[in-house]
């Protein structure tokens, strides 16, 4: 009996968190900017540095982004930062800013401090983009930011994070155009990017 009670628990528990929003919208959870109200673009949002500095991305005005929870000892670390430094460097003086965030929440692949992150994202994956505070992308002490990314594009069956190097693809008005599964190649979304920043 027990056992039925605790499935029964569970399934209620997994049709008001996943089925629920996708069928009535108004139990979809937002977020919220320090006013209360629904937030309507990225800019809406401060971040921290890896140095601990805020930085509004607001900032970011006019510019095409690309948002990555990033990890450096996941097996998509190379190939990634690899074609992440490709497209940075190619479409930079376009309009295109790569924002990486580093999460320790798969796998425990991100396990050092903001600056052994640092360090090792310079130094091995000659990364050029900024890099900002270790955050949490998913449960109840995600970052607001991931909050509201998770909200505007869910994933495949639920919206929570998968795994490293997801990929957000932010307009240049601030709002979230597209979501890539973290298997997907940076390079596979070039298209994606020119046509945001009106190249061809």
């Amino acid at each position: 009996m027990n056992h039925w009670s605790s499935l029964s628990v569970l399934l209620l528990a997994l049709l008001f968190i996943y089925i629920l929003p996708y069928t009535f919208p108004s139990f979809s959870f937002s977020a919220k900017n320090m006013d209360g109200e629904t937030s309507k673009s990225i800019y809406n949002f401060t971040v921290k540095d890896i140095r601990g500095n805020d930085v509004p991305l607001s900032n970011y005005n006019g510019k095409v982004l690309l948002v990555v929870n990033v990890a450096s000892k996941c097996g998509f670390t190379q190939s990634n930062y690899k074609e992440l430094n490709i497209l940075y460097e190619k479409y930079k003086d376009q309009g295109l800013e790569i924002l990486a965030f580093p999460c320790n929440q798969f796998g425990w692949q991100e396990p050092g401090t903001n600056e052994e992150i640092q360090d090792t994202v310079c130094t091995n994956f000659k990364a050029e983009f900024p890099i900002f505070d270790k955050v949490e992308v998913n449960g109840k002490n995600a970052a607001p930011l991931y909050k509201f990314l998770k909200a505007e594009k869910g994933g495949l069956l639920v919206d929570a994070i998968k795994w490293n190097f997801t990929k957000f693809l932010i307009n240049k008005e601030g709002k979230v155009i597209a979501r890539y599964a973290p298997s997907t190649s940076p390079l596979k979304i070039e298209e994606d990017i020119q046509n945001l920043l009106g190249s061809s």
